[in-house]
């Protein structure tokens, strides 16, 4: 029977570094009373702003709350965003130093206008090409200094295409965690998706995989998502598939085992997030123990856990552990 505590204490003492695109996410919160004369659409009071971690930042935001020393690499904005984005990330005792400001780039920030805890509208300030070459040469630098001199457990690639994952950031960084015997685990978006070779775990939702592969699954059973696997692994040799399957759970298969994990019954509030809580607890499961089954068990549980939220939350250690006992001990 697996001890949870005991799991729980050796991922609190483990050190992950996360890459990738972080943002800011504003939530405006109001009240709709009526719709506008001028034109038909709602007219929201604002009553309150608030600013929460997204992205990368988020999936950092997750490793933290369950203990983990957490280091994030990113390249942001020289503006007001930035300012405000990593004094969020100091405050959560996540590490900042080696997030890059850059003066040819903008900090993501989607700002979602909320009214009894629907969205009404999103309005997002982004640039999405690469970073530049000097960018990407600092980037690389600072990541590959970290690595041979820190050792982390794992390397965490969240990618949401906004160019800080440059195909140069993806291979050059795998390949030096491959030198050094240190997990890769990749939650992809469609402009990277084959630059991923080699990584230890990758974990694409259905739709990304869908895209990625152009296939249709009008029924999503195990044969055909062992057959998915089978394509993704040809075209990247790559350890082990975690899909993510919306209310249908997760799928996961490595080279001797492949299940689909069901969700639990919850009262879904919002699904913003859930990939990178999902990510962020089977990276560190995985890290902590090698039993992707295990990792892939309580990822589920915790993305089904913070979909109870509205919007972008981190996991609650207490609860994910609790959950834990109460459905995985047997």
């Amino acid at each position: 029977m697996q001890d949870f505590e005991e799991l729980f204490g050796k991922i609190a003492s483990l050190k992950v570094a996360v890459i990738g695109d972080i943002m800011l996410d504003t939530y405006w919160w109001g009240k709709v009373d009526r719709i506008s004369p001028e034109a038909p659409v709602p007219v929201v009071s604002l009553q309150n702003k608030e600013y929460r971690l997204g992205g990368a930042a988020n999936v950092a935001l997750n490793t933290v709350s369950l203990g983990a020393n957490t280091i994030l690499f990113s390249v942001v904005g020289n503006d007001d965003d930035a300012d405000i984005l990593l004094g969020l990330l100091a405050k959560e005792h996540i590490h900042t130093q080696r997030i890059i400001k850059s003066s040819e780039r903008i900090t993501t920030n989607k700002t979602r206008i909320i009214s009894r805890n629907q969205q009404m509208m999103r309005l997002d300030a982004e640039i999405t090409n690469d970073i530049s070459l000097k960018d990407e040469e600092l980037l690389i630098k600072n990541i590959i200094n970290f690595i041979e001199h820190d050792k982390p457990a794992v390397v965490i690639f969240e990618d949401y295409n906004k160019g800080v994952l440059t195909k140069t950031v993806i291979e050059t960084i795998i390949a030096t965690c491959k030198k050094n015997n240190i997990i890769t685990t990749v939650d992809p978006k469609r402009k990277n998706f084959f630059a991923y070779r080699n990584s230890d775990i990758f974990k694409p939702n259905l739709k990304e995989v869908k895209e990625g592969l152009n296939v249709l699954l009008d029924k999503v059973t195990l044969e055909a998502l062992n057959n998915v696997h089978i394509q993704l692994h040809d075209a990247l040799q790559h350890n082990i598939s975690l899909i993510t399957l919306s209310e249908k759970g997760v799928f996961v298969q490595d080279e001797n085992e492949s299940r689909i994990v069901p969700t639990h019954l919850r009262n879904i509030t919002d699904v913003s997030g859930a990939g990178d809580t999902v990510i962020a607890v089977a990276s560190l499961v995985y890290a902590a123990t090698k039993n992707i089954m295990l990792a892939a068990s309580m990822a589920n549980l915790a993305g089904g856990i913070v979909c109870e939220e509205v919007g972008t939350v981190a996991i609650n250690a207490s609860k994910l552990l609790q959950e834990c006992k109460e459905n995985l001990s047997s």
